[in-house]
């Protein structure tokens, strides 16, 4: 296997976020002061940038339409091929800083403040503040035999699990700690928060269960499942630890670990293969297939960290936004 550079471009701040057209043919990277570049996949060459919005943007999600949330309140969509604003959602006072596309809902965080909009940016529903700020959200996978879709929340104190469908808070799993980021396997069983404390903690929700993995050297900010819901990366520290969920779950089982000489500050498995990559304080990106133990397929050092990693839907392209504002596509091979 081969890491090399397919193109980079330069944003005019730091690389807030980076998002992936459906088809794979665009990539929109946002700045932190504010604009979204909207780039060609084949040569990074720009096709638009649109001003996205004032004070800055936190965060992108890209489905049918792009969207973008903003220190100024709103959830901007645009029409990225043809470079147009198509509408605005005005949620606060308070900076949207999480952005989430369900089947058909985009969820958005701002304050304590969650929102479901349609795709056309009308609201479908504004639910009551969560007691603190919410500091992650995650959309349940819709299970293959059908089912319902769940929205997860979190806020310092605990996690709340929403119904779209009936617009109502179905579940709350209290946790006495800071809470950064969530994730769900994809087969629906497992809800994984990364804490402040530091700590995993795992919810099986269909079952009343709950898992905790302690001990790691700092804040667990980072968490990535593989297809499979067997493998689960995460971080917090120099090291990323790969456990196994399989059968009752990874409490009390060992990790494989995966070392860096600096920490860890990206992760992301393939969408639809088993590689995962992990990005270090040092610029250094590699490959890896833990699966098999600890195998580093590649490695690359950029000049500055990695700030946010969004694959392709083909898994062929790594796209890589930085602290220093420059924006790499990496061709796996």
């Amino acid at each position: 296997m081969e890491l090399t550079k397919h193109w980079a471009a330069r944003l005019d701040d730091y690389a807030i976020d980076v998002a992936w057209s459906p088809d794979g043919s665009l990539l929109a990277a946002a700045s932190a002061s504010g604009p979204i570049s909207i780039l060609r996949e084949a040569d990074g060459s720009p096709l638009h940038e649109l001003p996205g919005h004032d004070g800055g943007t936190n965060a992108l999600a890209w489905l049918s339409s792009l969207a973008s949330a903003g220190q100024d309140g709103t959830v901007k969509f645009w029409d990225a091929r043809a470079g147009q604003h198509v509408a605005t959602a005005k949620l606060g006072s308070a900076w949207v800083e999480h952005l989430a596309w369900g089947c058909s809902l985009l969820a958005a965080a701002c304050g304590r403040s969650l929102t479901l909009l349609n795709p056309d940016g009308s609201i479908q529903n504004a639910f009551d503040d969560a007691p603190k700020t919410l500091s992650a959200i995650a959309w349940r996978p819709r299970p293959a035999g059908g089912g319902k879709e769940f929205l997860a929340t979190a806020y310092f104190g605990g996690v709340r699990l929403i119904n779209p469908e009936e617009r109502s808070i179905s579940r709350e799993f209290p946790y006495a700690n800071g809470i950064h980021a969530l994730a769900w396997s994809p087969d629906g069983k497992w809800l994984v928060s990364g804490n402040q404390d530091p700590s995993v903690h795992l919810w099986v929700p269909d079952r009343d269960e709950e898992l905790q993995m302690s001990g790691f050297e700092g804040k667990v900010r980072h968490l990535s499942f593989d297809l499979t819901s067997r493998w689960l990366a995460t971080g917090g520290g120099r090291d990323v630890s790969v456990w196994d969920c399989s059968g009752n779950g990874p409490e009390g089982r060992e990790p494989v670990m995966l070392p860096h000489e600096a920490p860890v500050c990206a992760l992301a498995f393939q969408r639809a293969h088993g590689i995962l990559a992990s990005g270090a304080k040092d610029g250094a990106v590699h490959l890896w297939s833990p699966e098999r133990g600890q195998p580093l397929r590649a490695t690359l050092r950029l000049p500055a960290p990695a700030a946010k990693f969004a694959w392709s839907g083909d898994d062929r392209f790594l796209a890589i936004g930085t602290e220093q504002g420059v924006v790499y596509v990496l061709r796996v091979q």
